[in-house]
């Protein structure tokens, strides 16, 4: 499917625009969201289960489940962020789920962008 690994490199996960390269990144440790994303034809990316914004750059895609700071700093960065959003009943959270259940699930990729603000002092 793709290269597991950090760091920025334009290996495997690198997609030419004419210019400068853009790296698909699939954030996840989870081999059936990986595989739910192949489905959908995501795949070729750079897969790391955790994400360190330095390695982003403008263009880039960050697919994934991020946490709203990381995805303020991809977005800081000039990279699209979509998030793999599904709605689990209860007795499914904390358990690893296949691409069938995800898709029984509704799961789904929506676009997402997150800006920090100053802090408001109280």
């Amino acid at each position: 499917m793709a290269t597991r690994g950090q760091g920025r490199g334009h290996g495997t996960g690198a997609l030419s625009t004419g210019g400068a390269a853009v790296t698909l990144w699939l954030v996840t440790r989870h081999a059936g969201a990986l595989e739910w994303l192949a489905r959908r034809g995501l795949q070729g990316g750079r897969i790391v289960p955790h994400l360190d914004p330095a390695w982003i750059q403008a263009g880039d895609r960050v697919v994934g489940t991020l946490p709203v700071q990381l995805v303020a700093a991809v977005c800081a960065r000039g990279a699209r962020y979509e998030h793999l959003s599904v709605m689990l009943p209860a007795e499914l959270r904390g358990r690893e789920l296949s691409a069938d259940t995800l898709e029984r699930h509704g799961a789904r990729l929506e676009p997402y962008y997150a800006e920090r603000i100053a802090a408001v002092r109280r």
